[in-house]
């Protein structure tokens, strides 16, 4: 008796792990909050954007999106964070730019390519070029006169070393032969704070985390760093409208996992982000604030990232742009 006690306790215990797998391939997807990392301070777009796209999935999944921004070093903590995760789909980061500018500018504790399941990218983004209002200056014509009459002496804030507005001020410079004072910040909410405050007058930043200031006229946007015009500023100009043809410089987000995240799970993301950039009240928000939803599949966006990181890497070698 005892001896088939003891044998039926072992097979219970040897078909343990098959009923926990059974049970856990059976339980719907997701069935826990899931966190979204973005590795920049809040306030800015990334910010903006993966808010309103986190509301919309809590809406379809029924489990909430936590939101955690996780600033620090150029956004490697949170980018490290999400390298750690386990790649079971409920840890998830917004991308931006500086994932494509970093690996050029500072060596990194991982890979850029091999360490993410990239899913999809969700929209594009138009720059704007912005003053404070406290300057004479309404085109890009002529800020570039009243740059080259003040050489070294204006100063123009991005969201960090290696972010699009940074990218955009050295190309300007380079295409205009002027001079200007880069001051990078810890993000774009920052940046901005000192831009309405007058501490630094030039600032090339994506549309929606600045677009009430224009409406409201605390900044004036002066181009459009487009080849068309956005259709939330649509009496804002184009870079070429403007005076500076070929001054073109975008942003762009995405959603990416941890590597080894399950197939399954990644189309699944996929194919929810999709549907969520489809819905008019979310496609209709995201134009009001000058981006573009894209949508792509994991293979697109994987290639696409590959191509960004090496077009940043010429551009940043060429600038002659140092890390922090």
């Amino acid at each position: 008796m005892i001896h088939c006690i003891r044998m039926a306790m072992i097979a219970m215990l040897a078909l343990a792990p098959v009923l926990s797998a059974q049970a856990q391939s059976a339980t719907p997807w997701p069935a826990k909050a899931i966190r979204m990392i973005i590795p920049v301070p809040p306030g800015g777009t990334s910010d903006i954007l993966a808010r309103m796209l986190g509301q919309k999935l809590t809406e379809t999944w029924g489990q909430q999106i936590v939101v955690e921004s996780r600033p620090g070093a150029n956004g490697n903590i949170g980018v490290e964070l999400l390298v750690r995760s386990p790649p079971d789909g409920y840890t998830l980061m917004f991308v931006s730019l500086g994932h494509a500018t970093n690996p050029a500018l500072m060596k990194l504790s991982f890979d850029p390519i091999r360490d993410f399941a990239f899913i999809t990218q969700v929209a594009d983004a138009q720059n704007v070029a912005l003053v404070h209002p406290s300057l004479p200056i309404r085109s890009l014509n002529e800020l570039t006169a009243f740059a080259k009459q003040r050489p070294g002496q204006i100063n123009f804030g991005s969201a960090g070393t290696g972010a699009s507005g940074h990218l955009a001020g050295e190309l300007f410079q380079i295409m205009t032969g002027t001079k200007l004072v880069h001051i990078p910040y810890k993000g774009a909410g920052p940046a901005l704070i000192d831009l309405l405050a007058g501490q630094h007058v030039l600032y090339f930043t994506n549309i929606a985390g600045v677009i009430s200031y224009i409406r409201s006229n605390r900044l004036r946007a002066i181009a459009i760093t487009g080849e068309k015009r956005s259709p939330a500023l649509p009496d804002v100009p184009t870079s070429a409208e403007s005076g500076l043809p070929g001054f073109v410089v975008s942003a762009w987000y995405g959603v990416a996992a941890p590597a080894k995240t399950p197939r399954a799970a990644v189309d699944k993301i996929n194919g929810e982000v999709l549907r969520a950039l489809k819905a008019p009240d979310l496609r209709t928000r995201l134009l009001d604030l000058g981006t573009e939803p894209v949508g792509s599949t994991p293979e697109h966006y994987t290639t696409f990232m590959q191509n960004e990181i090496a077009k940043w890497a010429k551009v940043i070698k060429a600038a002659g742009i140092k890390g922090e």
